[in-house]
This record gives structure tokens, C-alpha cells and sequence, in this order.
């Protein structure tokens, strides 16, 4: 049975597993953590399908896609802007629980852009990291 959800984007069974599991973790896992996740419930699901279904979500803004250039991208269950921590050694990722008003760029410096968003992310050295040596 397909459904959509509030963005209007038809959700298959596998994506609503995808998403109903993203969304159980605090912990913004890889798209191999989310396959791993799901493999649980639907075993013969490909971990190709889990990344196209996570970008297919992602595009659409149901999930967010966090990490730079050159980091291994993770996925968030709460799409609603927020600010996040992560660890420079391990690249774990933390929501930020704080009152952060996140700026806004005026359509008229937008430059033509649409659909404009603030990723604010702030980076450092998780507590696990901080007591290891290197």
C-alpha cells in the first residue's frame, strides 16, 4: 500500500520503513547504518535501494543529508532546520539542543537561487575521542 506523507512524496513500503527507522535513532546514521537498520524488517531490500530511497526522501526534504564535501554523508529523521555537532576524529553528529535562531539570506541577495536553506553545524571533538590518544 503506497501512502504520502506531508511533503507529497508516495511512499512505498520500503520507504516508509526507511523513514519509520531513521526516525526511531538520535544518532544520524551512514546510509550503510540505515541498511543495516532495515535489513531487520526486510530482508531482501539491496543497499542499493537504500540510497536511492535516501536521496529520493533527502531531494524532497522528508530527511535531511548532513556532512561536507569529503565526509561521509549521514541522514537525520527530523527534517526541521537545526543546528548540529560533529566529532572531527569520528564523525559522529549530535543534534545541537539550543535556542539558535538560524539567519535567513534576502531574496534579493539570493541570486536566482530557490529552495534556500542554513545547514549550521558546528565541529569538534566528541567526548568518546577527546580521551583517546592518537
Amino acid at each position: 500500500m503506497k501512502t504520502e506523507n506531508n511533503k507529497g512524496a508516495r511512499l512505498s513500503r520500503q520507504r516508509e520503513t526507511i523513514l519509520a527507522e531513521l526516525r526511531k535513532v538520535k544518532t544520524h546514521p551512514t546510509a550503510d547504518e540505515v541498511y543495516d537498520m532495515v535489513r531487520k524488517i526486510l530482508p531482501r531490500i539491496s543497499l542499493g535501494t537504500v540510497y536511492r530511497n535516501l536521496d529520493f526522501l533527502s531531494s524532497r526534504g522528508v530527511v535531511l543529508r548532513l556532512g561536507g564535501a569529503g565526509t561521509q554523508k549521514r541522514f537525520d529523521g527530523n527534517p526541521a532546520a537545526h543546528p548540529h555537532l560533529r566529532c572531527s576524529v569520528c564523525g559522529r553528529v549530535d543534534d545541537l539542543e539550543c535556542a539558535l535562531t538560524l539567519p535567513e539570506l534576502p531574496l534579493e541577495q539570493s541570486m536566482g537561487y530557490s529552495g534556500l536553506r542554513c545547514d549550521v553545524e558546528f565541529v569538534g571533538v566528541c567526548p568518546l575521542c577527546a580521551g583517546k590518544d592518537f
